[in-house]
C-alpha cells in the first residue's frame, strides 16, 4: 500500500488544537461531499490522512500488515458512516484518529483472545503415550499386553481416566465432564497413572 502524504510526529498535538476560524474547514467540506457519496471526496480524505492514521495504528500494533488492514477498515467505516462525524463537536482529524485508535485496540484484544484460546485448547489435548523402546526386549504384542496388565493394577479412578484418554480418545476436558470431576484432578490422575505405567514397563525390561 502506498501512502502519499508524510506527517510529522508533532501533528498528533497539532490536530488537537481547535481552530478559532468560523470558516468551514477543508475536512468538513470533504465530509459534506462524502455524505453525498462523492468518491473524489473520499479519495481526498484518504490522501490527506491515511499516513497519520497508519502511523498511529502501527505504533499500537507493531505489525505493518495488520496496521494496513486496520487503516483500510477505518476508511471503509468512514465511507459507510460519514454521518457519525459531528463537526460541531470538534475537528475531523481527532475524531478519525480516535476511531483508528479504537479499531487498533480492538485488534489487539482479538489477538490476545485468540492466543488464550489456542493455549487452552493445547492444554486439553491428551498427551501421547510414549511407550519406551526397550531395545527389542518385548515385542509389540507382549508390550501391549503388559500395558493392559499394568493399567488393571491402577486405582479405579486412575484406571478409568487413562482408559478414556488412551483407549477411547477423549480429551482431558471431556473426561472431567464424563467423570464429574475437576479438570485439574483428572490431569493429576492421568499424570500419576502414566508414571506408574512407565515404572512398571521399565521393571520388566
Amino acid at each position: 500500500m502506498l501512502y502519499r502524504r508524510r506527517s510529522s510526529p508533532n501533528v498528533f498535538l497539532a490536530v488537537l488544537t481547535p481552530s478559532e476560524s468560523n470558516e468551514v474547514s477543508p475536512d468538513a467540506a470533504l465530509v459534506n461531499r462524502l455524505l453525498q457519496r462523492d468518491v473524489s471526496a473520499f479519495e481526498d480524505l484518504y490522501d490527506r490522512h491515511s499516513r497519520i492514521v497508519y502511523t498511529l495504528v502501527l505504533r499500537i500494533l507493531q505489525q505493518a500488515s495488520t496496521a494496513e488492514e486496520v487503516v483500510q477498515d477505518v476508511f471503509l467505516h468512514l465511507w459507510r458512516n460519514a454521518a457519525q462525524y459531528d463537526g460541531s463537536r470538534g475537528p475531523f482529524l481527532p475524531w478519525l484518529l480516535t476511531l483508528a485508535r479504537n479499531r487498533a485496540l480492538d485488534q489487539l484484544r482479538l489477538k490476545s483472545e485468540r492466543q488464550r484460546r489456542r493455549e487452552e485448547q493445547a492444554e486439553e489435548l491428551p498427551p501421547v503415550v510414549a511407550i519406551p523402546d526397550f531395545e527389542g526386549s518385548l515385542d509389540e504384542k507382549r508390550r501391549a499386553k503388559r500395558v493392559r496388565e499394568l493399567v488393571a493394577l491402577l486405582n479405579p479412578k486412575q484406571k478409568r481416566a487413562i482408559e478414556l484418554a488412551y483407549f477411547e480418545g477423549l480429551s482431558h476436558a471431556e473426561i472431567a465432564n464424563a467423570l464429574q470431576e475437576p479438570l485439574g484432578t483428572v490431569k493429576g490422575w492421568i499424570r500419576n497413572g502414566l508414571l506408574r505405567l512407565k515404572e512398571g514397563l521399565q521393571a520388566t525390561s
